[in-house]
């Protein structure tokens, strides 16, 4: 298939094409699409409603290093999970992964509260997943998203994504079963380059987004 055009208006737009990449999964059995919060919860809404299947967040947290904190030292994620990724020749003292660790901890069930409510994560044991993010940079929080899925042990995982930049493409592949990037524009720059809208995402349309999803999931027919 020929790469979408780009740029996207918004990330509904992105979606709704990233959605025509993924048509050999509609209404497979025990699909589950998961979209990162902020920005790729409105891109996986589009993708649940068109392959229809449920919709669910998976909330990821980089743990940064202290004083560099544009360096993922590790990640948590929902569920539980932590995920570390020590640099050789970098030694963080015990006591300040802590703090990094309860901070992020802290932020995560921020948003699991306020995203669920007391609504339970789906299960993810031996389903197909497709996690969905607005974009593809260097690919850092959807590795994290990727290793804390996997220990949920999903029998599939695949990452589609609207844009990213070709070589974070490239090395994500072998980590999961697919991956489908619709486009890979070059030079690549940044995801939000590649929108011709793109605000940041509100918590409060995270929740309408996965609201309506659940709706319109409950009253199709199975």
């Amino acid at each position: 298939m020929d790469e979408a055009r780009v740029p996207f208006a918004d990330r509904a737009e992105a979606g709704r094409a990233l959605a025509q990449r993924l048509m050999n999964w509609r209404e497979r059995p025990g699909l589950l699409v998961l979209g990162l919060p902020r920005g790729g919860v409105a891109v996986a809404a589009e993708v649940a409603r068109a392959l229809h299947a449920p919709l669910d967040i998976f909330v990821v947290r980089k743990l940064g290093f202290p004083g560099h904190e544009e360096y993922a030292m590790g990640a948590i994620a929902s569920g539980g999970i932590r995920v570390m990724n020590p640099l050789p020749g970098i030694d963080v003292p015990p006591e300040a992964i802590a703090r990094v660790v309860a901070r992020e901890q802290d932020e995560l069930r921020r948003r699991e509260l306020l995203y669920r409510g007391e609504r339970p994560a789906i299960s993810l044991r031996g389903r197909d997943v497709i996690v969905v993010d607005d974009g593809l940079a260097t690919g850092a929080t959807m590795r994290a998203a990727v290793e804390a899925i996997r220990q949920q042990h999903p029998l599939r995982i695949t990452i589609a994504v609207p844009v990213g930049a070709k070589e974070s493409c490239e090395e994500l592949r072998p980590l999961v079963d697919e991956l489908v990037c619709a486009a890979t524009p070059m030079p690549f720059h940044a995801v939000g380059a590649w929108y011709r809208s793109f605000p940041q995402a509100t918590d409060d349309e995270v929740r309408s987004l996965l609201d309506s999803a659940r709706r319109e999931h409950r009253a199709a027919p199975h």
